[in-house]
C-alpha cells in the first residue's frame, strides 16, 4: 500500500500525470542555464497543461507518457520555453522504424517567439555530472552535482551549486526548515487523513525525500 501512495504522490511531485510515468525512467525537459544544456528534474509547463488540456499533446512512448519534451532558457534572468519537441517514428528503407524528433512549438502557443514562464514559481533541479546511482524510475536517479535556480513567477532569483553529499545536506536542512512552515502543516495534515498512508514516520520521510518539490523558495542559507 505504501508502495503504490509513492507512486501517486510522486506523480504529482514530478508533473506526471499517469501512475505509469514511474515504472519507467522519463526523457526529461531541458534547460539551458549560462550557455550549457542540462537536464531538469521537474516539468514546468505541465501547470499550463492543466489549465490548457486540449493542448497538450498524447502520450509519445512509455518512456515519455507527458508527450513532450519541453526545452527552457534563462534569458535576462527570466525563465523561458524556448521549443517543444516529441518523436515521431518512421520506416526506413529495410523497415525498420527510425526515431525522429520535431518541434510542435508553434501548434502550442501559435507564435515563433520564445514564452515566458511567468506561471511557474519554485526550485528546478538541474542534475549533472556523473550518475552516482541508476533508479528506472521517473526521475529517481541520482548524480554527482546538482545546480538548484530559484524561480518566483518566472522570474529567476539565485542559483545555488552542489555535490552530491552536499545536496544531501541541503535537503535535510531545507526540510527542518519547511517542518515549522504552515505549508508543511498543512500538508501534512492532508496526508495523514487519508486512510491508506497515514502513518507518521512515512509521511514524514516521504515528504523529506521530496521537500526540494514541496518548497518554492531556499529557506537556508
Amino acid at each position: 500500500m505504501k508502495k503504490t501512495l509513492l507512486l501517486l504522490l510522486t506523480i504529482c511531485i514530478i508533473g506526471l500525470s499517469k501512475a505509469e510515468d514511474l515504472t519507467t525512467a522519463q526523457y526529461p525537459d531541458k534547460i539551458t542555464y549560462n550557455g550549457t544544456e542540462y537536464n531538469l528534474n521537474s516539468n514546468p509547463l505541465e501547470p499550463y497543461f492543466d489549465k490548457h488540456p486540449d493542448k497538450k499533446p498524447g502520450m509519445s512512448s512509455t518512456a515519455l507518457w507527458r508527450g513532450y519534451v519541453a526545452h527552457f532558457e534563462i534569458i535576462e534572468n527570466q525563465l523561458y520555453v524556448t521549443d517543444i519537441t516529441r518523436p515521431k517514428y518512421q520506416k526506413d528503407s529495410e523497415g525498420h522504424y527510425e526515431e525522429k524528433w520535431i518541434s510542435i512549438y508553434r501548434m502550442i502557443f501559435r507564435t515563433s517567439e520564445k514564452v515566458k514562464i511567468d506561471w511557474y514559481t519554485g526550485i528546478l533541479i538541474l542534475p549533472h555530472g556523473k550518475m552516482v546511482n541508476y533508479v528506472h524510475l521517473g526521475y529517481a536517479s541520482t548524480y554527482s552535482k546538482y545546480w538548484l535556480l530559484e524561480i518566483n513567477n518566472g522570474d529567476f532569483n539565485e542559483a545555488r551549486k552542489y555535490k552530491n553529499k552536499e545536496f544531501v545536506k541541503f535537503k535535510k536542512l531545507q526540510f527542518e526548515m519547511f517542518e515549522k512552515t504552515e505549508e508543511y502543516k498543512k500538508l501534512y495534515k492532508e496526508m495523514k487523513e487519508n486512510d491508506e498512508y497515514n502513518d507518521d514516520k512515512f509521511i514524514k520521510s516521504f515528504i523529506s525525500d521530496f521537500v526540494i518539490n514541496y518548497t518554492t523558495k531556499f529557506l537556508v542559507e
